[in-house]
């Protein structure tokens, strides 16, 4: 059994104009609620064997937060550049050659491409993920390589918005 956690980014600031895309913070609000969310998951007992992010720093800066709440060390946190500016099929790809050894994982991306991930994997449709959401999905697989729709399990979805 195999289980993913896709995770978008908490809201980043668009409030330095000399910032690369990458480079952006996240806002006031980003920096609540991904500690929200990582709250969430630790409620539900949850603390991934990896956690995978993308470069830009709100991507990091939301794993980061998320990491702490559920006493995941932010210094294992593995840095994967190619899931900034993926689309469905890269990020796929970077999905499927996970570590066997790592039975759960929690990748943090970017929308458009996490969210159709999610609805490429997901039995479930899934509208679009807001900012900080979260969708587990479980797999009847001992290989990431074999993940997908047809052995995948829908187990749920969080965003700010519906967490205590």
């Amino acid at each position: 059994m195999k289980t993913l956690y896709l995770l978008r980014h908490a809201k980043s600031s668009w409030s330095f104009d000399e910032l690369s895309d990458q480079e952006r913070p996240l806002n006031d609000r980003g920096r609540d609620d991904a500690p929200l969310m990582g709250q969430a998951l630790a409620k539900r007992r949850i603390c991934p064997d990896l956690v995978v992010s993308s470069p830009a720093v709100r991507a990091m800066s939301t794993a980061v937060l998320v990491a702490r709440e559920m006493k995941y060390p932010h210094d294992k946190i593995v840095v994967e550049p190619g899931i900034y500016g993926a689309d469905v099929d890269d990020l796929l790809a970077i999905i499927r050659d996970l570590p066997d050894t790592a039975g759960s994982v929690l990748l943090v991306g970017h929308n458009p491409t996490i969210t159709e991930t999610a609805n490429a994997l997901s039995p479930n449709p899934i509208n679009e993920m807001p900012t900080a959401a979260v969708v587990c999905l479980h797999f009847d697989s001992s290989q990431w390589a074999e993940v997908g729709k047809a052995n995948a399990e829908f187990y749920f979805f969080d965003s700010p918005k519906n967490v205590d």
